[in-house]
């Protein structure tokens, strides 16, 4: 049913969540598996020399809390069998990154988590999940932890 099902992690228990329900998919299906993390390479509006020593620093650490988040997903499915393939991506958006990676790989589901945000946290920070549930043609699972 689902041969290729798209997880994008984010290193939260929530992510790891998704991973557990994406394991116990690939496995039933006999699916292969991507994992992404999607950084977004500007974040920061500013101009000068401190944006642009801010802007390094961010991407430093964006791309070692990345790569940590995809091996430890990596990890789990491979020690369940599954075969993953992950990837480090670069959107101006998180749930932009999704979306595209999920129709660019030819995906049949994507497995992600969601915070659970609502009131005054989600006007702030928004909600990843709806923004790929309102923008996307393949079936999600959300999950929470």
């Amino acid at each position: 049913m689902f041969k290729h099902i798209l997880v994008p992690v984010d290193g939260s228990d929530t992510s790891e969540v998704a991973v557990d329900k994406a394991t116990e998919l690939a496995r039933a299906f006999g699916s292969t598996v991507t994992v992404i993390y999607v950084i977004d390479p500007y974040p920061f509006t500013g101009v000068g020399t401190d944006f642009a020593y801010g802007q390094a620093e961010y991407l430093s650490a964006a791309t070692a809390e990345a790569n940590a988040a995809v091996h430890a997903a990596k990890e789990a499915f491979a020690n369940a069998g599954v075969t993953v393939d992950t990837s480090v991506i670069e959107a101006h958006t998180a749930w932009r990154g999704i979306v595209e990676a999920g129709a660019s790989l030819e995906a049949d589901l994507i497995v992600m988590g969601s915070h659970g945000r609502n009131g005054l946290e989600k006007l702030v920070l928004g909600s990843v999940a709806q923004a790929v549930l309102s923008h996307t043609k393949l079936p999600v699972l959300v999950v929470r932890s």
